[in-house]
């Protein structure tokens, strides 16, 4: 450890207040503070053994809410959709409150629209944008949940 006064790596450092600041502090830096002992925190057996019964939250699955996906290829049906209503990308971004760059971005397929932005476009260009989420079952192996490379494997060679 070393000591927070001078820096030098000491063994022995023992915490000290310098003008009202804690430190811990070497032997030879002691003499600048005035030391100070600190509190012996005491566990009662019953509180130790308690821990362990706490139970712990369960975990959500953030996508059992989710309903909806962007459809395949949807930055270019924006894109599509525009120009064939004959608009730019800056009167489309004032049509829909957002910035010429956030519409090139989201054209070009490196930003995905947030929800907010998806049903703005989906209402100006008259397009739909979000389809139904297929439920995909991966509980293939029966015992055991989940699915595995073997599980894949066997599923091809059917």
């Amino acid at each position: 450890m070393q000591c927070e006064l001078c820096g030098r790596d000491c063994f022995d450092c023992k915490p000290g207040l310098v003008d009202g600041v804690r430190m811990m502090l070497c032997q030879g830096c002691m003499k600048y503070g005035q030391s100070v002992k600190e509190p012996v925190v005491k566990t009662p057996s019953n509180v130790q053994r308690n821990i362990s019964l706490i139970k712990k939250p369960k975990e959500k699955d953030v996508y059992a809410g989710m309903t909806k996906e962007l459809v395949n290829g949807w930055n270019d049906l924006i894109k599509n959709a525009r120009e064939k209503k004959g608009l730019s990308r800056e009167e489309l971004g004032f049509r829909i409150g957002e910035r010429t760059v956030t519409i090139s971005k989201i054209e070009n397929g490196d930003l995905r629209p947030s929800d907010s932005t998806i049903s703005k476009l989906e209402k100006e260009l008259g397009i739909t944008l979000l389809e139904e989420v297929k439920q995909v079952s991966t509980n293939v192996s029966g015992s055991r949940p989940g699915f595995t490379l073997g599980d894949f494997f066997k599923t091809e060679k059917k």
